[in-house]
């Protein structure tokens, strides 16, 4: 039983050093956490709200996988540069396949009009959470880009 509540921790480890290491990694969590921000003006259903974690989770999972796989064949001998080299290439291009389809989704997910004009309504009358997004917008930049050990 320890080995398996230990396993946790070793992949909560593994995440925190994707935040650590990884800008994609932390460009794609914040692009997570405004969608999810986004989301209550548009009254989604459970089966939407379901959609939405699905497709952030397996975004966020597959990043794990492609980073994974560089790192694993981040230095071969040169017998399997090539190879080590298509590795990382589809890695990274099963994360691309994904992340247009989920775009793809999230466009038909998103696209309404009358969401628009509610988020609009709220933030000229809220000006302060206006505020708060640009100040957010501006600390996750610098999140995502200012992380080192890439």
């Amino acid at each position: 039983m320890r080995a398996f509540i230990a396993s946790f921790g070793y992949a909560a480890r593994g995440v925190g050093r994707a935040v650590q290491a990884e800008r994609n990694f932390r460009f794609e969590l914040c692009a997570a956490v405004y969608v999810l921000l986004a989301c209550p003006f548009f009254g989604f259903a459970p089966a939407e709200w379901a959609l939405v974690f699905l497709c952030i989770g397996g975004v966020l999972a597959l990043e794990l996988v492609n980073s994974a796989i560089e790192r694993a064949v981040e230095d071969p001998d040169p017998a399997h540069w090539r190879p080590a080299g298509v590795a990382k290439d589809m890695a990274a291009g099963a994360v691309l396949v994904f992340s247009i389809g989920c775009a793809v989704g999230g466009v038909l997910l998103f696209w309404d009009t009358a969401a628009f004009g509610r988020m609009w309504d709220f933030f000229t009358r809220h000006w302060w959470a206006l505020a708060a997004l640009a100040a957010s917008l501006a600390a996750a930049g610098a999140f995502v880009a200012g992380q080192k050990g890439e």
